[in-house]
This record gives C-alpha cells, sequence and structure tokens, in this order.
C-alpha cells in the first residue's frame, strides 16, 4: 500500500523538483519461481498536483475558476435589465434549469473546498517532514547512549540450526524492506513473529515508510528517544547504516531481498508509472515497450520520483543510482552490502529463501508460514519478451550486477545447507502453506478488490488501480487458527494499526483517494 503525494520530493542528493512527492506505495508481490538457471483510464496523481495542486486555489480555487454572471450578487439580474431591450422583439434570455444550475453551483464550491482543503493538508505535512540528509553522516547528536542487547541475550550471532551446540532464537532483526520484491509477505511473517514474542518494534510516526525517499534517520521513529533501543525494524526506507545499527543490539540479524531487476523495473514501472512525471511523454498503448526502446529519451535522472525507474534496489540500499558501471564504487557497494547483511534473500527462490531464514534465526516452521500479499492479479502482470527483458536488465545494470553476485552467494549458501536438506524443508514449507490455505481461505485463493467482503482485508491499490488482490476470511475457523489466519491475510496498513501505530498521514490521504475516487 502506498501514500503516493505529498510536497516536495526529496531524494538521496537533494530536493527534487515536482509538483507532489509520492508517499509509499505498498508494494505488488508477485511470487513466481524460476529454476536456479533462469535468466536474471489511470487518474494521475502528479497530473493532479500539476493542475488543482499546485497553484494556490487549484483548477477550482481563487485565480482559477471564476464564478458565472449568474452567481454573482444580483448578476443574473444585471444580465437580463442589460440585454432585455424593447427593439430585443420580446426575445428572452434563455436560462439554466433551476437543477442543473444548482449541481453546477455545488460542483463548483466542492471543487474550491477539496482544493483548499487538500493545500491545507500538503502545507501542514510539508512542516511536519524532516529536512533531507544531505549525506550519509549519522545525524544522531555524539554522545548519545548506545542500543544495549537484554539482559541473557547474546552479545553475537549463535550458531543456525544444524550446528553444532544448538541454538537460541534471534530477535533482533533488521529488514531493509525494499520495492516490488515480495517485501510485503516477509513484513507479515516479522510482525507476526514480534506479536507472539511481545517485541519492540521501530515504526515510522504518522504514515508506513520513514519518510522515503530520503535516507533515514533516528529521529523518524515514532516515540524515539535518545539511546532507545529496538528488536524489530522493517519498513520501507533509504537504508543509513549507521543511523538503523544504532537502534538495535550488536547481535542484531541484517537481512534483505532482491529480485530479478528486468522484473522488478517492470513492476515498479506499472505501479509507480503515473507518478514519475517524464513518463506522461509516452504516448502509445504499451508504454514499457516505448521507454525501454529508447530510454535516454525519457529517462530525467533528477526528475520527480526518477529512483523508481533505474536501478531501484541500489536506491534502497541507500546508493546512487546513476553511478557509470564502470565506476570502482560498484563493486565497493555490493561488497558493502554482503559484510553488512547476514542473509540476501531472493524472490524468485522465496521458499528456499525462508528455509535459510528460519535456519539462520533459529526459528519454527510455523514462523515462517505465510499467504502472498500484494499480489498483482494475473491479467496485470504483462509478459516481458526475450528482447525487453535484455533492454531491462541493460537499463538497470547496477541492480543486474548486485543481483547476479547475490543469486551466486544464495547457491553457495544452499550447497552448505544440503540440497536433499533444503529439498525436504521446501516441501514441509509448501505442504505446511497448503494445510493453512485450506484453513484460513474462503474459497481458497486469493480474489479482486471488489470481491473482498471485509474492508479489514483490503490491501492498498496502486493510484487509479485496483490490481492488487487479497482475501476473504473464512467464517468458520476453530478457536486453533482463527488468530493466526487473521494476522496472516491481514494486509499491511491494517496490520501496522493493529500495532498500534499514528498512520495519520496515511489516513488523510486515503480519504482524499476516496474522495476523489482515485
Amino acid at each position: 500500500m502506498q501514500l503516493l503525494c505529498a510536497p516536495g520530493g526529496r531524494g538521496g542528493a537533494g530536493r527534487r523538483p515536482g509538483p507532489g512527492r509520492l508517499l509509499a506505495a505498498a508494494p505488488g508481490d508477485g511470487l513466481g519461481r524460476a529454476g536456479p538457471a533462469a535468466a536474471p483510464g489511470r487518474r494521475d496523481c502528479g497530473a493532479a498536483a500539476a493542475g488543482a495542486w499546485s497553484r494556490p486555489g487549484g483548477a477550482g480555487g481563487p485565480g482559477g475558476l471564476a464564478p458565472p454572471p449568474s452567481e454573482r450578487p444580483g448578476g443574473a439580474a444585471r444580465d437580463r435589465n442589460s440585454h432585455a431591450k424593447p427593439e430585443d422583439n420580446g426575445a428572452k434570455v434563455s436560462e439554466m434549469p433551476l437543477p442543473q444550475k444548482k449541481r453546477w453551483v455545488s460542483m463548483a464550491k466542492g471543487l474550491v473546498l477539496g482544493a483548499l482543503f487538500t493545500s491545507f493538508l500538503l502545507l501542514l505535512y510539508s512542516y511536519a517532514v524532516p529536512p533531507l540528509h544531505a549525506g550519509l553522516a549519522s545525524t544522531t547528536p555524539e554522545g548519545t547512549a548506545p542500543c544495549s542487547p537484554a539482559p541473557g541475550e547474546p552479545e553475537a550471532l549463535t550458531p543456525a540450526n544444524g550446528s553444532a551446540g544448538g541454538c537460541q532464537p534471534r530477535r533482533n532483526i533488521v529488514f531493509m524492506k525494499t520495492h516490488k520484491t515480495a517485501s510485503s509477505t516477509l513484513l507479515n511473517i516479522l510482525f507476526r513473529f514480534g506479536q507472539k514474542h511481545g517485541l519492540k518494534f521501530a515504526f515510522p510516526n504518522g504514515r508506513n515508510d520513514f519518510d522515503y525517499p530520503a535516507f533515514f534517520a533516528r529521529s523518524l521513529v515514532q516515540d524515539y528517544r535518545p539511546g532507545a533501543c529496538f528488536n524489530i525494524i522493517c519498513n520501507h526506507m533509504r537504508f543509513h547504516y549507521d543511523e538503523v545499527r544504532g537502534l538495535v543490539p550488536p547481535n542484531a540479524t541484517f537481512i534483505t531481498v532482491l529480485r530479478d531487476p528486468a522484473r522488478l523495473f517492470e513492476s515498479s514501472f506499472h505501479y509507480f508509472g503515473s507518478v514519475v512525471p517524464f513518463t506522461w511523454k509516452l504516448s502509445g498503448r504499451d508504454k514499457l515497450a516505448e521507454f525501454l526502446q529508447d530510454p535516454d529519451r525519457y529517462y530525467d535522472p533528477n526528475g520527480y520520483n526518477a529512483h523508481y525507474l533505474r536501478n531501484l534496489l541500489f536506491f534502497d540500499l541507500g546508493y546512487d543510482s546513476g553511478l557509470d558501471p564502470g565506476n570502482p564504487q560498484v563493486q565497493e557497494h555490493i561488497l558493502e552490502v554482503e559484510r553488512r547483511f547476514h542473509l540476501v534473500l531472493l524472490q524468485e527462490y522465496f521458499d528456499e529463501s525462508l528455509v535459510l531464514l528460519k535456519d539462520l534465526l533459529c526459528w519454527e516452521l510455523e514462523d515462517v508460514l505465510y499467504f502472498k500479499l500484494n499480489a498483482r492479479r494475473a491479467s496485470a502482470v504483462p509478459r516481458l519478451s526475450g528482447d525487453l527483458y535484455r533492454r531491462a536488465t541493460a537499463w538497470n545494470v547496477l541492480d543486474a550486477r548486485l543481483y547476479r553476485h547475490f543469486n551466486a552467494s544464495f547457491w553457495r549458501k544452499v550447497e552448505a545447507f544440503g540440497r536433499e536438506r533444503m529439498a525436504r524443508e521446501v516441501a514441509a514449507l509448501r505442504l505446511a502453506n497448503e494445510r493453512m490455505r485450506r484453513i484460513c481461505i474462503d474459497g481458497g485463493r486469493a480474489v479482486d478488490a471488489a470481491a473482498i467482503q471485509d474492508s479489514a482485508m483490503q490491501p492498498w491499490q496502486p493510484l487509479g488501480a485496483k490490481s492488487i488482490l487479497g482475501y476473504n476470511l473464512k467464517k468458520s475457523i476453530g478457536q486453533r487458527h482463527a488468530q493466526l489466519c487473521r494476522r496472516m491475510l491481514t494486509p499491511e496498513i491494517q496490520y501496522l494499526m493493529d500495532l498500534g501505530v499514528n498512520l495519520w498521514v496515511t489516513k488523510l490521504w486515503k480519504l482524499i483517494r476516496d474522495f476523489l475516487r482515485w
């Protein structure tokens, strides 16, 4: 789910121009699988911003829509008196029927009030958002007390399952939530584990991300106090390692998830494209194909929300997504990710990734059960031809290098884990997921948004579309599974509210979208 407009776009290098600012988006979760050898009618938010929201009063505000003469005090009478002369031979000036006139007056007033109200909210939000960090230096004052593990917790990582000496479940976790990588499904797993064990989350304040695309800062955490310590950090952010590690104990486990860059680009293009202004110049029916034929013609690296459409993984991880591929910093950044993260999951091998995660964290099978969340319906997922796939990969070359590196390291971990053991554990996970599907899901499958009966189960939709699937919870579920079923099926925004997160910005944006039927 995602917030899509706010004032003043801000990215890693500085303030981006643009009529409005993307707040968040609930990422789509396609959990398609591939083998180890696999190659790696919408209303535009920005258009509204460029019109009614970016000018004082907007399209229907002061200076935008002048009232017709008939709406001015005495205007209609003056018009009639000025034109109804004796030489008019009795001709009458036709007037708009009263009911129709009232409707137009009501619509005009609604536009004015809506534009003024929205402008006020955006102005209020602009003062509430902290400034963008110009660099990667820590913004936390010197002398801030470091976070320390709770009494009885080991200072260092303990052996994983199957290792000599056993292991203890790990409860301090940083999940760098990347976009369009099945990360919402993994987020649900972490929410459930933290809720089950009474762990302390570091949540955003007011929205469902940490002021993305600005760099993460500790001050963005809800109810943050210097020296505060948390167990789990897992919401969308632009990664800032020093700021994040200051919030968790030294023994925290760092994880993230990657996806084939060409497929990620396709998903991001269709989910976020309407709020990336340079895509508005694309006029063809297949905008993705048109863009990839000559991306340099359309792409503006300094454009508003441009980060969504090139090397998004590199950007999310806190690096410059516009680096020249030959720059030695590219490889340095990739190796830095390898040093900082204990496990990098792959979306294409999600079940295998969860088996490795379960082993790393010393968790139980029930802890990693899942249903696909934020997945698009099949008809909304276009197929990338071989040529477009190659073009998308070349366009996202930094992400491609990152993905290739961790695809190789992933399979080295699988080999170390044991191929046969992996096959057994993947089969056990799928069997348990299938059992929960029969217990929990009415009809046994995901459905379109219009078919979801409970509003608490409605996923956040991209602007101008309802392409994200959701679920209906069975009416009669045994007491043993009722709570687990509901938690497994609850979308991100609703789950955050269940956990007590202040989402006032998200709620206001939803009200505006509902009012404007976006």
